[in-house]
Formats: structure tokens, sequence, C-alpha cells
């Protein structure tokens, strides 16, 4: 009965697939969203791996395998995927100012359409947790508890507000090569580190240090970095600067944020952290060959679209996946993995066996939020269906699919 039902269903994919495949547009650089949907997957994954909730008394704190187990310090370099990002976020507002302004759009309302498809989503994440934390207060839980909470809620905020003022300043990023951001970057931690200088300079590297992989984007866009060469400089420029500072400058093997630590490589970002992301952008500009061919595959395509789609209601809402799963299985006492502190393989075991939980609560937040990402796109509300269970969709559908991820 199985294989009766699984049969017809995989074929309905395939059709599906195939009239999605068919309604994109021929001149697409399907590469710029496969990098896209693996920017934030690694951002999701890295999130949901190094991020704890350890139950303490009657109060859930923070923690990270890495404080225990710094020489798992290489997951972060796997999973920590925010230049990419911000390389084709680059790319896609240099690309779409260059077409808004052949088309006599103004800046001004191509900005507020840019940005209202970035916060619309933003408003669901804030009014649920407002009333979340409003009950929780009542309800005599915890102070800190509370603030753990909601400070990881609301953590995916700081990169939206980031990429918000990079997109604002498009058109002076758009003709700006990457070594003047560089250079800033540079100069700050020199300030810092070597000469002592206050600490909240660092805060400077928060614009500047993203701005290197945006004017990447930017370049990329602008043609300069079309050719294998670039990816292979960046490559091998990234890697070998960013192992030097790591083994004699004293900044963090940790792309990521350990509780506790002295210094951390993203709050605010570190010379290294920017090298490192140079060197992601540089492996990213040479698998582009490779992902055209994969995305050429009507099936991987469809799941790289409907990825981009949605891809901020994932990235908003997969903290909050996390923390409603920890909360309720919580009266059944600590579990491994979700409520006991980080500090062995067998919680990292643990963890690894929770992740098709924390997939499936991040599915029920999608069904229930992903409309407003979508009411977000050319002010359209009705919902846009993929796969049907009963027939193959209309062309029209698919289009629109194409459509929405074009602006996304």
């Amino acid at each position: 009965m199985a294989d009766r039902t699984a049969g017809p269903l995989r074929a309905r994919i395939r059709r599906s697939a195939a009239r999605l495949d068919a309604a994109t547009p021929p001149g697409r650089d399907r590469a710029v969203d496969a990098l896209r949907a693996l920017a934030i997957l690694g951002v999701v994954l890295g999130h949901w791996l190094v991020t704890a909730l350890v139950a303490d008394g009657g109060s859930l704190r923070t923690a990270s395998p890495l404080g225990d187990m710094p020489w798992l310090a290489p997951i972060s370099w796997a999973f920590q995927t925010l230049a990419v990002f911000f390389l084709v976020g680059g790319h896609v507002a240099t690309r779409g100012l260059a077409a808004a302004r052949a088309q006599g759009v103004p800046y001004r309302r191509w900005l507020a359409l840019r940005l209202a498809r970035l916060f619309r989503p933003v408003a669901a994440v804030l009014g649920l947790w407002t009333v979340v934390t409003v009950a929780l207060l009542l309800s005599g839980t915890d102070l800190g508890t509370v603030r753990t909470l909601v400070k990881l809620a609301l953590s995916p905020l700081w990169f939206l507000l980031v990429l918000a003022g990079l997109t604002a300043a498009t058109p002076l990023l758009a003709r700006l090569h990457p070594l003047w951001p560089l250079a800033v970057v540079v100069h700050v931690d020199l300030v810092r580190f070597g000469l002592g200088g206050p600490a909240w300079l660092g805060w400077v590297n928060l614009a500047a240090g993203w701005a290197v992989p945006y004017t990447l984007g930017a370049a990329w866009t602008r043609g300069e970095l079309e050719g294998r060469r670039a990816g292979w400089l960046l490559l091998a420029g990234g890697v070998p600067v960013t192992a030097a500072l790591v083994a004699w400058a004293g900044c963090p093997a940790s792309m990521v944020g350990v509780p506790g630590a002295a210094v951390s490589n993203l709050n605010p970002p570190t010379l290294a952290a920017v090298t490192f992301g140079m060197a992601q952008c540089g492996l990213a500009l040479l698998m582009r060959g490779r992902l055209r061919r994969a995305t050429a595959r009507p099936v991987v395509w469809a799941v790289v679209a409907v990825a981009n789609l949605f891809a901020m209601t994932i990235f908003l809402w997969h903290q909050t996946a996390l923390m409603a799963t920890t909360a309720a299985v919580l009266p059944v006492g600590p579990l491994p993995g979700l409520h006991t502190a980080p500090d062995g393989l067998d919680w990292v075991a643990a963890r690894l066996a929770w992740l098709p939980v924390f997939v499936c609560v991040l599915a029920v937040c999608w069904a229930a939020f992903r409309h407003r990402e979508q009411d977000g796109r050319r002010g359209r509300a009705r919902p846009v269906k993929v796969f049907r269970p009963r027939g193959g969709p209309s062309d029209g559908g698919h289009g629109a699919v194409v459509e929405e991820v074009r602006h996304v």
C-alpha cells in the first residue's frame, strides 16, 4: 500500500517540479538562489547545533558546546554562512537597483519595496513574543529565563538591521571597492586590540565588516568576479590570514559567539571573521558552476525556489522552534541534548537526534506565519501552492512561485 501511494506522489512531485522549471526565466542565475538557500540552511543548523538552553534549577540559561569542547570549532566554520548571505544580498540589491533605474523607478520607491519585503514578516515575531513575554512575567517566570528567551528569539533581528542599512547605502556601495571597508576593519582592530583602544570602537565593524561581502556582491554585479581567478584569490588569501589571526593575534577559533568568552568573532565582527567571510565568498563564487548544473534538475530547483520564497520566515522563526521544543518537554524533566549542559559528545549525539523535532516545529511556524512573507511582495496576499496533493498545479501557480522568488 505504501509503495502504491509513494509512486504516484513522486510522479506528481516530478511533474510539479518540471512545470516550475519550465516557468523559470531562462536567463535566471539559479546559483544565486542556491547560495542564498545554503546560507540560510547554514545559519539555522549552526544555531541549532551550538545553542543550548540549560535547565539550571528553576531557570534556563544559554550555553554552547564550544565552551567545554573548543575542539569542535570547525563546526562553526561550516555553518557560519552570513558572509555568503551578504554576498548574495549585495549582488541582488545592486542588480535590482540598476534594473529599477533603467525602468525609471525612483530610489525611494525601490528602497521602500525592498525594506517592506525584509521587515513585514518581523511584525509577527515581535507580536507573538510580546504576548509571550507578558505572559511569562505575569506567571512569575524567572527574569533571567525571560531575558534569555527573548534575547534568543529576537537575535535574528540584528542581521536584518545591518542588511537594511547596507541596502539603503546601495547607491554608494555599488561603486565602492571591497578593500575600503576591509581597511576600516583592519584599523579598528589594530586600535582596539593592538593599541588598547576602547571596546566600543569595535561596533564600527558591524557595518564595515559586513560591507566587505556586500561590496563583493556589487563587484559580482559589475562583472568583476565572473572568472574563477577571483574566487581562488579570495579563498587562498582568506584562509591563511584567518589562520594567522587565530594562531598569533588572539582571535577565537570559533566563528560564532561562545557564552562567557572574553572575545567574540561576531559581536562585533573581528578581522578574523571578515577574512574568514572573504574565504567563504571565494568558495561560493567557485561553486557557482556546480550549483547551476545541480539546479538545472527540476526537483532540485523546486526545493531551492521554495526555500528562497520562505527564506525570511525560516530565518526569523528557527530560534523560536528550538525554544518551543525546549519549553514543551521541560515538565518531563531535563532531557539530554535539550536541557542538559553541552559538555560532552553524548550531548552532541542527543542534539543531533533532536534536529528532526526542531524541523517539525519550524514547519508548524512556517505554516502559521508564511503568509506574512508573501504579503510583502507586490501586495499579493494569496498563498502560493507549489505541490498539490491531487493533480498538478497550473502553470500560472508555478509562474507565481517564480515571480515571488524573484523578489526575495
